[in-house]
């Protein structure tokens, strides 16, 4: 554990390491909003250009796996700031691309790279006592949660008025600023494990087969996660196509009103705290089942529809979010000198499932358009439900002395 270098410093830290997330987990979703302006530029379809989205996302599952785990065996200071430099490297890669191959490829080298949250987390519990890691939790997601909505906004209306590049280069400015900052603050940790890399690696893995909790949690997040991604990925295809007709800007400022969901988050976390993730999780499976039917109306288009997409993407990032608090909270109390592996066994499923979701997204669209993305969702995270459920009987009928 890492509580005793830092004292009075944690107050600080956890709102600067709240900032990594966002500005970290930003880089996975800008280039939502950026991919139709991408496809105009390289001279691309749109659904083509999705495929940034899902080389971002499928990068970050990656990097989640392989280098995660190093959290465990790295002091965090010099873990994070590298990761941060090479994220910066890789966004000047993507925002110099010439055509579709490069950006791809500079893609996946971001998503790989831009894993600061992941580790933050692990490191921000290491800091406080059990009875905060709820509200730390909340706190860090918060962070993540408003680079995911603001990276968005700016990368959707940034694209619109200086072209598709000019969110990849502010994107690397803020990375490697970070970077920068974070070298100098960050305290000197030791790292809990002194494990070789191969069997770290193995360990998630490991993890996954002998902890049901941490399997439950990692499909409960996979499912909800790629629904959610179905959602975003579509809804850039939606805005920009002939039912609305609006610029990239649309899907960041759709994005924007979401913003009242990184006050959520602490909330949910204080619920988790008092409640228990399983009541948590199960609001959770509901809430973004019901989101995908208000969003299916978003296809009308006019007023009414554009309102349908406001309270449904509303809907569903309260409703993925919350479950994230409550996974994460489930899955970090199984064994503190595991954090970090527990986590990667976590994160990569869930954004395994987030790439998948972009890709069947897009899929979806180009088969049977917007309503054909809420049905999608709908049935992936009823997946999730019906596991959670069967969970609850199984849980019922079986009376447990142990701790699972």
């Amino acid at each position: 554990m890492a509580h005793h270098h830092t004292g009075q410093r944690t107050p600080r830290l956890v709102p600067l390491l709240a900032l990594a997330c966002g500005v970290a987990v930003g880089n996975v979703y800008f280039p939502q909003a950026v991919a139709p302006l991408a496809a105009a530029g390289l001279g691309v379809s749109p659904g083509t250009a999705a495929a940034a989205v899902t080389a971002t996302q499928f990068g970050y599952a990656a990097g989640v796996f392989l280098l995660v785990p190093l959290g465990d065996r790295l002091p965090s200071r010099p873990l994070l700031v590298t990761l941060l430099t090479v994220t910066g490297a890789g966004l000047c890669g993507a925002a110099a691309a010439p055509t579709l191959p490069p950006l791809l490829a500079a893609s996946v080298l971001v998503g790989a790279a831009t894993v600061i949250a992941p580790l933050a987390g692990p490191l921000a519990a290491g800091l406080v006592p059990p009875e905060r890691r709820g509200a730390v939790g909340g706190t860090l997601l918060s962070g993540a949660l408003a680079g995911m909505l603001l990276s968005r906004t700016v990368g959707g209306a940034l694209g619109d008025r200086l072209g598709w590049r000019a969110p990849y280069v502010l994107a690397a400015l803020l990375s490697l600023v970070l970077a920068l900052v974070l070298a100098r603050t960050l305290p000197t940790t030791a790292p809990p494990s002194r494990r070789r890399y191969p069997r770290l690696l193995s360990e998630p893995v490991r993890l996954l087969f002998t902890e049901p909790a941490l399997r439950r949690s990692s499909f409960y997040q996979a499912t909800v996660f790629a629904g959610f991604s179905a959602v975003w990925t579509g809804m850039a295809l939606l805005l920009t196509g002939p039912a609305y007709g609006l610029g990239a800007d649309a899907v960041g400022l759709l994005a924007l009103v979401n913003a009242v969901t990184m006050f959520v988050t602490p909330v949910a976390g204080r619920l988790v705290d008092r409640r228990g993730a399983d009541a948590v999780n199960l609001v959770c499976f509901l809430l973004v089942v019901a989101a995908a039917a208000v969003l299916s109306l978003g296809g009308l288009g006019g007023t009414a529809g554009l309102l349908s997409l406001v309270a449904g993407t509303l809907m569903l990032d309260v409703g993925m979010q919350s479950g994230m608090v409550a996974n994460q909270v489930r899955v970090y109390a199984l064994a503190a000198d595991v954090r970090s592996r527990l986590n990667t066994a976590y994160m990569t499923c869930a954004y395994l499932g987030g790439g998948l979701g972009s890709w069947l997204g897009a899929r979806a669209y180009g088969w049977c358009g917007w309503s054909g993305v809420c049905g999608l969702t709908a049935l992936l995270t009823g997946l999730g439900l019906i596991r959670h459920l069967a969970a609850r009987a199984g849980r019922r009928r079986v009376p447990r002395t142990s701790p699972s």
